[in-house]
């Protein structure tokens, strides 16, 4: 018999791993595991904090507080909502921390090591326990039958999974991965919904919330008609994005910005949106923002129309998305995905001869692991006429460039779209991205009116170029998004314990800690967001 089977056979039979992981005596997670070892050693720490907090506060009186059920998986998740549980109690939230034992959602594990790392976590958590509840999900008897309603959403979730997984959007449903992750996501279903049922919350709490076990959470809390706050993270410190009752990855900026899009921006924030955008042209670091936007400095219109043998005849620019982002998945309006758009515009050009196309694939491709758009669009197109250019990832040349020499843009959801009106580019929209309907794009919702469009566009780019009024909404709602719609948090889930040694908990609940990061707590357990108050 082999390993793997005796360890499944094991996993079924009642308490094995456990005694198992007892007996050993190690404090070391199973092989395939994840350690916990930095969050064991600070969280002793983090619960005198919270007791102090709660004892000057008031907070630790019961009944003031929501019901709270916080779920997570993956150890930078487990350690991030610990710390985030444990400020909610310190609010006089009862609070239940729900957690998976996966150390991976793309690679299958038996039963006799999941239950092994089950018991690691629980152990390391223990301490905890006397002011969080703590629960681990496999833990729950399931619902044996799983309700229409919420069932018919489980294929859908497994193919954007599979895409999420292998970062590309052509998925086949028969493949491991595919029938794995709707194993997974039905089993966290029908034990989410005997939880909710079991002991129902007042509020769930799940990061991301669009993909995995986090997606299925939020879908059970849905079902039952739980309030639900999904969050996660961009490239800011100390901020978050989160979305109430919606998938915080959508990022429905419609409320936000009917809120926001009358005040018009000061002297000061002018120049501040100005700074901002020239950093990110040039690929520079800007204030809190982690990431450099380009590789490289800007090198002229002249030098890159040098060499892309550019001629006077109009540009059209393509910048694309990463495949497989959050962003990107599931937004496309009348095409079938992202590629099935560039395939056929790529295609449409190609057969006009009055027109140039740059096809501009993300460079933040080169830190994925999944297939490239260049490589994909390569293989459709091994030959393109000389007017249409593709250029990878690693292309050496700064997109912003690219927006300089070009005379309108073609977006499915990058930024980039948004950012080229503001130069006052023409830009057709085709996907479902945060600044759609904002007033200062060219939206399409068919292939007709797509089509339709852009060839009025190529014969005369100028006429569809945006007006000043539009410019300057696309500058303030640059800015509102940037600035604004982000909520403040001090612990970011990528640099967690660098923000956790610069925000501890003492800190966090200090007036200044209060003043800066008090709301975002309130909105966290679902306490209408007020986004006409700015931070």
């Amino acid at each position: 018999m082999k390993k793997r089977d005796l360890k499944n056979i094991l996993g079924d039979l009642p308490l094995t791993a456990e005694i198992y992981w007892t007996l050993r005596r190690s404090g070391k997670p199973p092989e395939g595991g994840f350690s916990l070892s930095r969050l064991k050693k600070a969280l002793l720490g983090w619960m005198s904090q919270v007791h102090d907090i709660a004892n000057k506060t008031g907070n630790n009186r019961r009944g003031k507080g929501k019901k709270v059920l916080v779920f997570t998986m993956l150890r930078y998740w487990l350690e991030q909502t610990m710390m985030m549980s444990l400020a909610l109690k310190a609010l006089g939230h009862d609070v239940t921390l729900a957690y998976l034992p996966y150390a991976h959602w793309k690679k299958s594990v038996n039963k006799f090591d999941l239950r092994r790392q089950a018991r690691y976590i629980h152990t390391a958590l223990k301490p905890a326990a006397g002011l969080i509840n703590i629960i681990s999900v496999l833990d729950i008897s399931a619902e044996k039958e799983i309700p229409a309603g919420l069932k018919n959403d489980l294929p859908k979730a497994a193919y954007r999974d599979v895409q999420y997984s292998l970062l590309r959007e052509d998925v086949n449903p028969d493949s491991d991965l595919y029938l794995l992750r709707m194993l997974r996501n039905q089993e966290q279903a029908g034990r989410m919904l005997a939880f909710f049922q079991q002991d129902r919350p007042d509020v769930v709490i799940v990061p991301n919330g669009s993909m995995l076990e986090f997606g299925i959470t939020v879908k059970a809390a849905e079902y039952l008609g739980i309030p639900y706050i999904t969050y996660e993270f961009g490239e800011q410190s100390e901020r978050l994005w989160l979305a109430q009752n919606d998938d915080v990855m959508r990022q429905d900026t419609a409320e936000f910005w009917q809120t926001r899009k009358g005040a018009g921006l000061s002297e000061t924030e002018w120049s501040r949106v100005r700074e901002f955008f020239s950093a990110r042209q040039g690929g520079g670091l800007w204030e809190n923002f982690s990431r450099r936007w380009q590789g490289i400095p800007s090198q002229g219109e002249k030098k890159i129309r040098e060499e892309l043998n550019l001629d006077k005849r109009p540009v059209a620019l393509l910048p694309a998305n990463v495949l497989g982002d959050s962003l990107t998945l599931g937004r496309h309006i009348f095409s079938g995905s992202m590629t099935e758009w560039m395939i056929r515009t790529i295609d449409f050009f190609s057969q006009k001869q009055d027109v140039q196309l740059i096809v501009r694939v993300h460079p933040g491709e080169q830190i994925g692991w999944g297939p490239s758009v260049f490589e994909i669009l390569s293989e459709v197109f091994p030959t393109l006429p000389d007017h249409v250019h593709l250029l990878p990832a690693n292309a050496k040349v700064n997109t912003y460039d690219l927006v300089n020499i070009a005379d309108f843009g073609l977006v499915f959801t990058t930024t980039v779209g948004m950012e080229m009106v503001m130069t006052g580019l023409p830009v057709i929209v085709t996907g479902q991205t945060h600044y759609r309907g904002k007033g200062f794009t060219l939206d399409v919702d068919s292939w007709d009116s797509y089509f339709e469009i852009l060839e009025a566009v190529i014969k005369s780019p100028a006429s569809f170029a945006p007006i000043r009024d539009q410019i300057e909404a696309a500058w303030t709602y640059a800015y509102r998004f940037f600035f604004e719609y982000p909520q403040p948090f001090p612990w970011h889930v990528q640099h967690f314990w660098e923000d956790e040694e610069n925000w501890p908990l003492e800190k966090v609940f200090s007036d200044e800690g209060m003043r800066k990061f008090g709301d975002t707590f309130r909105y966290l357990v679902g306490e209408p967001v007020e986004w006409g108050k700015v931070h």
